[in-house]
C-alpha cells in the first residue's frame, strides 16, 4: 500500500550535511528496540529526523528560492535542475505534483515520513537507559520542535494536513489508516503546542555557546521561539484567517477546514509571540549584525554598509543575526551559480553565473531616500531606462567613466549588496582586493564581454546576477576558478531582521500605525543606511501621508520585507499568506536583450515570460494516487 503517512515502516535515512555534528549516517538497524538500546544508535536516530529539513542551501532543492518571480533561467534550463522552476512556471500538475512534500517524490522528500520519525524516537527514546536525563530531555525538545516545522513546511505548502499525533501501528485497520485533514486553527494550534513544549525544556539551550563548531545547526530555544512567532504570523495573515475563497472546503464529514471568519485576536497572538521571541533572542546576545571587519580589507562607509547587508547573510563565524542557521545544507554551490565571472579565464570551476534576478525585482529596491522609485519626488521613474554615465563620485557603485542606465543610479544600499549589473562594482573577491580603484571589480556583462552568454550554458537570462548569496570571502582566481575558493555558510532560516519586520507588521495589524509599529522596522532600515519611515514619506514620498494609515503602513511592511529578505526564500511564502500572490505573479517576467554589445541595445527590455498565478496555485495538490487511496482526503480547491 502506497500510502505513506500511515503504514511506511520506519525509514533509517543517511544524513548528507556539511555540518560536523549532524553528519552522522545511522546504522541500518534491524529493529526498533535495537536502535534504542544504546546511547550512541539513540543518538543517530537523533540526526535521522534531522535529516528531513529541507535543503535551502542548495538551488536545486529550494522550492521557494525557484519557484517565485525573483529570479529567472533561460528556456529550456540549463545545469539547474527545471522542477522547482516550473512550479514558477505555472506547471504545477496533480497526477505528478512538483516538490511533492507529502508523498515524496520531485525532489520533494515525504514530510510526513520524517514525523512518522519524530514519532518514533519519542515513543522509545525512554528506553535508553545510559542516557542522563538532561540529555535525555533535550533531545525529546529537540524532535518535538522538528515534528513540528515539519507539520508547518507541510501547513504552507498543502494548507490543512492530517496530524500525526502518534504512529498508527502496521496492524491497523483499514477505518483507522482513513484519517482525515484537519481544520486550520486545529492544525497551528497543534503546531504551537509542540513549540511550547520544547521552550519550555530547561535543558534545551538557550544559545549555542562555545560549541558552534560541533554543534552548529541543532536547535536552540531562541530558535523555537522565533519560529513560533512565523507560525502564528502566519495564521493571522489574510490567506489563512477568514479567506471567503476557500469557504466551501468542507470534508466528508461536512467539516469546515478553513476559518470563514477573520479573527483580530489572531494578530493580537501573534504580536505578543514576535515580542516573546525578540526580547528572548536579544537576551542572549543576538543583534542585526554589523560586518567586523577585516585586516585583508580597507574600507570606506559606503563599502562597509554593503558589506554589513551582505554578510549578515552569509557569515558564519561572527554572526550575531543568523538565529536558525541550516547546517543540513549549507551554501557552496550556490555561490557558483549567483556569481558573473568577473576575472580573466573560464575555469570549468569557475562562476557559473546562471541565477539571474528578475527586473520587477530590480525595480522593487528603492531609490537612495528610501521609498519606491515609483513614489519618489526627486527620482525620474520615466527615465529609467535612458542611459547615464558614472562619475568618480559613484565609483563605489558603478565603474567610473563607463555606461549603464539609470535604474543603477542614485538607488538603496541594498540595491547594491544584493545585486550585480553590468558595470556594476563587484566588492569581496580576494584577489586583487586592494585599496585602489582601480584595483576594484567589475561585472562586463554585455555580449562578447567575460561575463555575457558565450555558449548554451553559464549565462544570465535577465542581464542581473546575485550577490547578496556570495559569500565576500569567497574568491574566483586568475583562471575564473572559484571551486577551492568557496567559503561555505549554512543556510539563514531565520534571521532578526525577519523577527523585526514580523513583529512591526503584527503591531500594526493590531494597533495601525505609529512609534510602536515603525519602530522595528526603522531599527533595518538604519543598519541599511536608510532614514526612518516617518522621514522618508515625509520629505521625499509624493504619498507622504502614507505611512499614517494601516493601509499604507501594510503596503510599506510588505515592500521592507521583500527587499530585506529577497533571495532568501521569504517573498514566495509571504506572497501566499498575504493573499497577493495572484497579483504579483501573473505580471511578464522581463530582463535585459543580452544578445547585444552596445549598450543603447543591450539596454533594451526583452520578455522573457508572461507568468500566470491562479487561485487554485495558493495551495498545492495531493497526488491523485493519495486520493484513492484515502476516500476521507478532500483534494485542494481547483485541482
Amino acid at each position: 500500500m502506497r500510502y505513506k503517512i500511515l503504514i511506511t515502516l520506519v525509514l533509517i535515512a543517511g544524513l548528507s550535511s556539511c555540518s560536523k555534528y549532524l553528519d552522522v549516517v545511522p546504522d541500518n538497524v534491524p529493529t526498533i528496540d535495537n536502535a534504542f538500546t544504546l546511547r550512541t544508535s539513540a543518538e543517530k536516530y537523533l540526526f535521522t529526523c534531522y535529516s528531513y529539513m529541507p535543503k535551502n542551501g542548495h538551488f536545486n532543492d529550494n522550492v521557494a528560492f525557484n519557484g517565485g518571480d525573483e529570479v529567472w533561467y533561460d528556456d529550456p534550463i540549463r545545469d539547474v535542475d527545471p522542477t522547482f522552476f516550473n512550479i514558477a512556471k505555472g506547471l504545477q500538475s496533480m497526477t505528478s505534483p512538483l516538490a511533492n512534500y507529502w508523498s515524496g517524490s520531485a525532489r520533494g522528500t515525504s514530510l510526513f515520513v520524517g514525523i512518522r520519525d519524530c514519532n518514533t524516537f519519542l515513543a522509545n527514546i525512554g528506553k535508553v537507559r545510559e542516557l542522563r536525563q538532561y540529555e535525555r530531555e533535550r533531545w525529546i525538545a529537540e524532535v518535538k520542535f522538528l515534528k513540528a516545522y515539519y507539520h508547518f513546511f507541510l501547513f504552507r505548502c498543502y494548507g490543512p494536513v492530517p496530524l500525526i499525533k502518534e504512529n498508527l501501528p502496521v496492524s491497523a485497520g483499514s477505518d483507522e489508516v482513513q484519517i482525515y485533514r484537519q481544520p486550520v486553527d486545529t492544525c497551528i494550534n497543534y503546531i504551537v503546542k509542540l513549540l511550547d513544549e520544547a521552550a519550555s525544556s530547561e535543558f534545551l539551550p538557550n544559545k549555542l555557546e562555545g560549541t558552534e563548531n560541533t554543534e552548529l545547526g541543532r536547535i536552540t530555544k531562541c530558535i523555537v521561539l522565533s519560529l513560533k512567532a512565523k507560525v502564528l504570523v502566519t495564521a493571522a495573515s489574510p490567506f489563512f484567517n477568514g479567506n471567503p475563497d476557500y469557504s466551501r472546503m468542507v470534508d466528508n464529514r461536512g467539516v469546515q477546514l478553513f476559518p470563514t471568519s477573520y479573527n483580530a485576536e489572531k494578530w493580537s497572538r501573534a504580536a505578543l509571540a514576535c515580542k516573546e521571541a525578540i526580547e528572548f533572542c536579544q537576551a542572549n546576545g543576538y543583534t542585526l549584525y554589523h560586518f567586523p571587519g577585516n585586516f585583508g580589507y580597507k574600507i570606506n562607509d559606503t563599502l562597509q554598509t554593503q558589506l554589513d547587508i551582505r554578510a549578515a547573510m552569509t557569515d558564519k563565524q561572527n554572526n550575531t543575526e543568523v538565529i536558525w542557521p541550516n547546517t543540513n545544507s549549507t551554501a557552496g554551490d550556490m555561490q557558483r551559480w549567483s556569481m558573473p565571472l568577473i576575472a580573466n579565464g573560464a575555469s570549468t570551476s569557475g562562476p557559473k553565473g546562471i541565477i539571474a534576478p528578475t527586473l520587477k525585482m530590480v525595480e522593487m529596491f528603492y531609490s537612495k531616500n528610501g521609498v519606491p522609485i515609483t513614489e519618489d519626488r526627486t527620482w525620474d521613474y520615466s527615465r529609467r531606462y535612458v542611459l547615464r554615465t558614472a562619475t568618480n563620485t559613484e565609483k563605489y557603485y558603478v565603474r567610473s567613466g563607463e555606461q549603464t542606465v539609470e535604474l543603477h543610479f542614485d538607488r538603496e544600499p541594498r540595491f547594491y549588496a544584493d545585486v550585480a549589473f553590468d558595470r556594476a562594482v563587484w566588492f569581496g573577491n580576494w584577489v586583487l582586493n586592494y585599496n585602489k580603484d582601480s584595483a576594484l571589480y567589475f561585472v562586463k556583462g554585455r555580449a562578447t564581454e567575460i561575463a555575457s552568454r558565450r555558449g548554451i550554458s553559464n549565462y544570465s537570462v535577465t542581464g542581473y546576477w546575485v550577490k547578496k548569496t556570495v559569500n565576500i570571502e569567497s574568491s574566483a582566481a586568475t583562471d575564473g576558478n572559484i571551486a577551492s575558493g568557496l567559503v561555505t555558510y549554512p543556510w539563514p532560516e531565520i534571521r532578526l531582521a525577519d523577527l523585526y519586520l514580523l513583529y512591526s507588521e503584527a503591531l500594526n495589524e493590531v494597533n495601525g500605525p505609529g512609534a510602536g509599529t515603525t519602530q522595528w522596522i526603522n531599527l533595518v532600515r538604519a543598519r541599511a543606511g536608510l532614514k526612518s519611515v516617518e522621514e522618508s514619506w515625509t520629505n521625499y514620498s509624493k504619498n507622504p501621508t502614507k505611512y499614517t494609515t494601516k493601509e499604507g503602513m501594510r503596503e510599506i511592511i510588505q515592500q521592507e520585507r521583500a527587499i530585506e529578505l529577497c533571495f532568501e526564500g521569504q517573498r514566495f511564502w509571504d506572497l501566499r499568506r498575504w493573499k497577493t500572490a495572484h497579483v504579483a505573479l501573473n505580471n511578464p517576467i522581463k530582463g535585459w536583450d543580452i544578445t547585444q554589445n552596445a549598450a543603447p541595445s543591450y539596454y533594451k527590455e526583452v520578455l522573457l515570460f508572461n507568468q500566470r498565478f491562479g487561485m487554485r496555485d495558493y495551495l498545492w495538490p495531493i497526488e491523485n494516487a493519495e486520493m484513492i487511496i484515502n476516500k476521507n482526503l478532500v483534494q485542494n480547491p481547483g485541482w
